[in-house]
């Protein structure tokens, strides 16, 4: 049975969410209606963290993987004392405010990941389950549980629906994350009116299927019932849990039960009678004090607990000095940079495919990066993305690095944003480069949030070949190009690979590797200058007569084209262009340099979309492209077919500048 604190306690948070969907005149209330109980009875009597030290390490996390149930989030951050107002809530959904539509990392204070598009939630704190459950078996030592906390998430019928969840719950089932408890809301109304118009399983059975632990909570408001179920997550060993809450969407309005009450303001009526339903007589965003001074009388207990974490790492770092020491390196994200003056990581010969240069890269980088934790979708004997030596990670072998996702590209990017939220891993996912377009939703995110997330995409391009057109990623550098904050590089061989992987380990972003399954020969000149985004490998002489750019498998192709003009007597600058985004942000005199502003005539070729590279070749210029889809054949025949040529290379550059001298 409820007490009476705690009972104004859930009706603060219900009625806060109300008033600031009502002030904003958008939101959704239903769900923070529905399920205020069950995020009050974990915050306050079972989430171990600690307000005023919000980003402490061991803290538990919690993911609102229903986004759209912020203004529940954020009566939680006020109500439990980590520095939101009432006045930030009043201010939901409004300009520059710490209370946006849905909860954003590194926004506010308190948010442990940015969560809207459903199911992307679950699936990241399935991420932030294997990060504890990798970093404990590699650090904790007996006395010594340096790394022990849990992961909870919140989940509506909508984030179950979507696939990204039954991928993430299988595979966490899988690794046996027994850290991870998710709480379903199950109310049984969609946007559209009941689930049983699209959604009648039987949910429970599902996630049992999928080795998961599962508990049911038949009243959404009997915080003691859901306290049990917690404390029974918590003692489960083996598998993580699913516990499934019934609660009623809108509760306590007269849209209880209704799907209206999902998605739009209640309206001054419906609140004034919430209230009176609620006992609640208090002015809108007003939570007395008394109330307040309970609620955080409950959450700060938890400062007793980071106190005796910091004591307990003090010993720790006294009795195991070295693994302390790599600990609080990890977990503040430093790398040493030793591989930036290390010859051999730069030394390359010979032709490799990119994919073979950056598995080799990658293996290099681990002497510096000895906290690299990722794999692939099924794909690692293809994608060359595996660590040697470093086992893999499994129910039963937690201290392995190498993560086998399965068929599973989604999840798969989705679990890597959890990694990198929880902190100190450096996370990768690898698949082919045409499948980037299951990972698309979440690479966004990971640039939203400013992740460093490594994606290594191989078989780029028509290189494919005999594969076909489904399996021959045309607008996907495009794509990926598009999304703001995220880094795309193309390397052409491997000098330019180590540049790659150099980039990516010091930028605070998403950065994606597109590598080709042919061999790329070594080129003359190549190396840590394409950590700039482009850079000369051919000056043309002092007044040369065109550009010819290309990135990737291209570039030696440009080159070679560049030693007929010259003897034809046209001399071009030859430009490798790895990464558009990082030769974007350089300083306008590096890129007047590159491309000088009267020298007009110039070409880029690529063997993808054209999209893109007219802001670099401009009215005058033209692209060597692939602005259809390609075809299934050995890749050499189709290249030639699509004008990948030396020849057409030189009778195009002939072209433009033959139209610019008329």
């Amino acid at each position: 049975m409820n007490s009476n604190y705690d009972t104004k306690c859930i009706s603060a948070l219900r009625v806060l969410a109300v008033d600031a969907i009502q002030a904003a005149k958008s939101g959704h209330p239903g769900l923070p209606l529905g399920a205020a109980p069950m995020a009050y009875t974990l915050y306050s009597r079972h989430l171990k963290t600690d307000p005023a030290r919000p980003e402490w390490f061991d803290r538990d996390r919690f993911v609102l993987s229903a986004g759209h149930g912020s203004a529940l989030m954020y009566g939680l951050l006020h109500v439990f004392g980590f520095g939101l107002t009432a006045q930030d809530i009043s201010q939901f959904r409004q300009a520059d405010s710490l209370t946006p539509g849905h909860p954003e990392f590194g926004h506010t204070t308190g948010i442990d990941a940015t969560t809207g598009p459903l199911g992307q939630g679950f699936a990241m704190a399935v991420g932030m389950a294997a990060a504890e459950r990798h970093l404990a078996a590699r650090f904790n030592k007996p006395g010594f549980d340096v790394v022990d906390h849990n992961t909870y998430c919140l989940v509506g019928d909508g984030c179950l629906m979507e696939g990204i969840s039954y991928e993430a719950a299988s595979w966490a089932g899988t690794m046996g994350l027994d850290k991870l408890v998710v709480f379903y809301d199950s109310n049984n109304i969609s946007i559209e009116g009941s689930t049983d118009i699209a959604f009648t399983e039987d949910v429970r059975a599902r996630f049992a299927a999928l080795g998961w632990n599962t508990d049911l909570v038949t009243d959404g408001n009997d915080i003691c019932a859901i306290s049990a179920a917690i404390a029974r997550a918590k003692e489960n060993r083996g598998k993580p849990t699913l516990i499934e809450v019934k609660t009623v969407i809108g509760y306590g309005s007269p849209r209880a039960g209704m799907a209206s009450a999902h998605g739009e303001p209640l309206g001054a009526e419906n609140i004034a009678k919430l209230r009176e339903t609620l006992d609640w007589d208090h002015a809108p965003f007003e939570v007395p004090q008394d109330v307040l001074d309970y609620a955080r009388a409950q959450i700060g207990n938890n400062a007793a607990k980071a106190d005796a974490w910091e004591a307990l790492m003090a010993k720790y770092a006294a009795e195991y000095p070295e693994q302390a020491k790599q600990l609080k390196a990890w977990i503040a994200g430093e790398v040493d940079k030793g591989y930036l003056t290390d010859a051999d990581f730069w030394a390359w010969e010979g032709a490799k495919a990119t994919r073979q240069t950056s598995g080799e890269v990658l293996a290099k980088l681990m002497k510096w990066v000895p906290n690299f934790f990722g794999g692939s979708a099924d794909l690692a004997p293809s994608t060359k993305a595996v660590l040697p030596g470093a086992g893999d990670f499994s129910a039963a072998t937690p201290e392995g690095a190498n993560l086998h996702f399965g068929v599973r590209e989604l999840a798969m990017a989705a679990i890597c944003n959890g990694v990198a939220l929880h902190g100190g891993l450096r996370p990768f996912c690898a698949t082919f480069f045409v499948f980037s377009d299951y990972v698309k939703p979440v690479a966004r995110l990971s640039a939203l949030m400013g992740l460093p997330v490594l994606y290594v995409l191989t078989h780029d391009s028509i290189g494919v070949g005999e594969d076909g057109p489904t399996h021959q990623p045309v607008e996907q550098l495009a794509g990926l190009r598009s999304i703001p904050g995220f880094t795309v590089f193309r390397p052409a061989d491997g000098p330019e690979t180590s540049a790659a992987y150099a980039f990516a380990m010091e930028h605070k972003g998403p950065v994606a590797l597109a590598l080709t399954r042919q061999n790329l020969p070594t080129l003359p000149g190549s190396g840590v200058d394409a950590m700039r985004g482009c850079y000369l490998l051919k000056a043309g002489g002092k007044n040369p007569d065109l550009v010819l750019v290309a990135s990737g498998s291209e570039v030696h192709l440009i080159l070679q084209a560049a030693e007929v003009l010259e003897a034809e007597g046209l001399h071009a600058r030859v430009l490798s262009m790895p990464s558009m985004e990082v030769f974007d942000r350089q300083p306008q005199g590096y890129k007047d340099t590159l491309f000088p502003a009267d020298l007009r005539a110039r070409v880029a070729v690529e063997a993808g979309a054209s999209f893109g590279w007219h802001k670099y070749v401009g009215l005058d210029g033209d692209v060597i492209s692939v602005d259809g889809f390609g075809a299934s054949q050995p890749a050499d025949g189709l290249f030639v077919k699509l004008g990948f040529t030396v020849d057409n290379v030189v009778a195009r550059a002939k072209a433009v500048v033959a139209k610019l001298q008329k």
